[in-house]
């Protein structure tokens, strides 16, 4: 371990996406989401910390699915989830959130607690006695998203927001946010609040999800990689083997994760899936529309 490493993905998409006609912003967006938890690891701050401030970025992009401007239910309402792990197995995740404005400090009050798991209002009331900031619900809906609703435009979204990281002190964690899935029944929650699917960390490994979220929590992605790493295995085989698992579900999507060590592997099945990383000495990357093999050799 020569240093932290962060790494941060968008959201795996299966086609034609915004994220590509506007692409400038959002690389820029990437690469801000990097800056903010490279400060942080670089103010003295730990893992946790880093992905928490890297996920509040994307969370406040419009064009991203988690926070403003994330997808909207069936009903034209907005259910918010997020999730944070940590190495030491400190946790917590909310779903099914609409005023905290930013959801993964609403997983923050939850891993402070006694739970790991909040729901609805009473989550929403937990982030708030916890300080995090309140909105109305409003606040998440873009008129993009209204009419995508309307029209069903390019199919089901299915994007995420989710960071992982590294600190010089071999700490890990992971961190993921999510609008959910365009048209989703009111109380459906996907992967991306429950730990051991959309997210996990532990001494060894941290992960962070985005993709079909039914087929990565019959897969139990997250905590899959954690055992093949364990059992020997690299961070990039067990990361392409847990996929191959979602692909044999008939599930589509993609992941970041890094290791103890510093490695990291950011690979999707999906057409494009934007992403970035960032480790010590080195300026930070980021990735649009570039292929899978584009981060590679990360």
């Amino acid at each position: 371990m020569t240093g932290p490493v962060i790494a941060i993905h968008a959201g795996a998409a299966t086609g034609a996406s915004i994220v590509v006609e506007a692409e400038d912003r959002c690389r820029a967006a990437l690469l801000e989401a990097l800056a903010d938890g490279r400060a942080v690891l670089e103010n003295g701050g730990d893992a946790l910390s880093a992905v928490q401030a890297a996920v509040m970025v994307m969370e406040d992009f419009e064009l991203f699915n988690a926070g403003h401007g994330a997808t909207l239910c069936s009903d034209g309402s907005v259910e918010l989830s997020a999730s944070l792990m940590a190495s030491d197995r400190s946790a917590g995740a909310v779903a099914a959130t609409k005023r905290t404005r930013n959801p993964i400090v609403g997983a923050l009050a939850v891993l402070r607690s006694d739970q790991v798991l909040m729901i609805g209002e009473a989550a929403d009331r937990r982030a708030a006695d916890a300080g995090a900031e309140q909105v109305e619900p409003g606040y998440f809906i873009t008129e993009r998203q209204r009419a995508r609703l309307r029209a069903q435009l390019g199919g089901t979204d299915h994007a995420t927001v989710g960071a992982v990281c590294v600190d010089s002190h071999g700490r890990l964690a992971a961190a993921t946010s999510t609008g959910g899935i365009r048209a989703q029944p009111p109380g459906r929650v996907g992967d991306s609040a429950l730990l051991g699917a959309g997210t996990w960390a532990d001494a060894r490994v941290a992960v962070s999800c985005t993709g079909d979220g039914e087929a990565f929590i019959r897969a139990g992605v997250g905590r899959y990689i954690g055992a093949l790493v364990e059992q020997g295995m690299t961070l990039a085989a067990a990361c392409d083997h847990a996929l191959a698992q979602v692909r044999e579900l008939g599930g589509a999507g993609g992941l970041v994760a890094v290791d103890a060590g510093g490695a990291a592997a950011l690979p999707f099945l999906t057409a494009l899936m934007p992403r970035g990383v960032w480790r010590a000495g080195d300026e930070p990357v980021a990735w649009v529309g570039e292929s899978a093999a584009a981060s590679v050799a990360v």
